[in-house]
């Protein structure tokens, strides 16, 4: 049986992203190049790896045990570079850290310094929902994760580093733009767009939400923050996004405006976490100091301002 470690990390690239599509935007690669790695792939272990039902692509039983040897070849490579980070002293080696996708709006400023540092050292960085970052960790894919919800259900270490206030935001021109303390009890009768359920953003709204026994009319989910954003300015709705995600200044951004609403801003907190159990690399270690001095020196605040800025 003769295969690649290329065609082996193609296999697994579609296995996480159900699509060959997404897989092959992830591997800069053309979707005929990538059918062609797996086709090349399943001819050489002799059995189907990989059904497609609908616009989904799932393993079969083999493709499920091949994945699962491949997840324990990244584990043990992982162990190696560990390894050999260690006995270089930082010289070398791989950060792996997954956030969730406001995170995407402030974690270069975080990385830049570290990165500065530690010039040998190497970022793998994931951008995904809650949802798939909640699978990178039960796969122990990834050594670090930043979000604002860490799953209760999963033996976490978490660490907070910094406050995330979840806002609400309508059209610069709406008639409640200019209002003060209005009721949560208006805003309801609006229209809202919020991000699709089970991110983390939506996740904390429905918390706050309960907490008051209140429910918005939600008429449309979108999976980013910019399409809400833009939709909003549209005059499409109103909606409740991290104040992250609005690069704004004084209050606006671009046609939107944040409403002074009571009970809001909600408030939640960027945590940095990994699986208790996990054995952290020297880099991961490294890292997890470094967030820790930002956070005493305040710097990781300024650095996100000057990101909204």
């Amino acid at each position: 049986m003769h295969f690649t470690l290329r065609q082996l990390q193609v296999f697994a690239t579609v296995a996480d992203c159900g699509n060959f599509t997404r897989a092959a935007e992830d591997l800069c690669l053309s979707q005929p190049a990538v059918s062609q790695q797996i086709r090349q792939l399943t001819d050489a272990v002799g059995l189907l790896l990989l059904e497609q039902i609908g616009r989904k692509v799932h393993l079969t039983e083999a493709g499920r045990k091949l994945y699962a040897r491949w997840q324990t070849m990244q584990a043990e490579w992982r162990a190696f570079e560990d390894e050999v980070s260690e006995l270089k002293g930082l010289q070398s080696g791989t950060l792996r850290l997954a956030v969730v996708s406001t995170v995407k709006y402030f974690v270069p400023r975080l990385l830049t310094p570290f990165c500065t540092r530690y010039p040998g050292i190497e970022v793998k960085l994931v951008v995904a929902n809650l949802d798939q970052i909640v699978e990178r960790m039960q796969s122990n894919l990834d050594d670090l994760y930043i979000l604002s919800a860490p799953p209760a259900d999963l033996d976490l270490t978490v660490q907070a580093f910094l406050d995330n206030p979840l806002v609400m935001i309508a059209p610069r021109d709406h008639p409640l733009a200019r209002g003060r303390a209005i009721p949560l009890a208006r805003v309801a009768e609006e229209r809202f767009i919020l991000r699709e359920a089970g991110s983390g953003t939506r996740v904390a709204i429905e918390r706050h939400l309960a907490q008051r026994n209140a429910k918005l009319n939600v008429r449309m989910e979108f999976g980013s923050n910019l399409a809400i954003k833009e939709a909003v300015a549209a005059g499409l709705g109103l909606s409740i996004l991290s104040e992250y995600a609005l690069h704004r200044s004084k209050g606006w951004s671009d046609d939107v405006a944040i409403l002074d609403v009571e009970g809001f801003p909600i408030h939640s907190t960027w945590q940095l976490v990994h699986l208790r159990q996990k054995q952290l690399s020297a880099v991961a270690r490294a890292f997890l100091q470094h967030v820790g001095e930002a956070v005493d020196a305040e710097t990781i605040g300024q650095h996100a301002e000057t990101a909204r800025a």
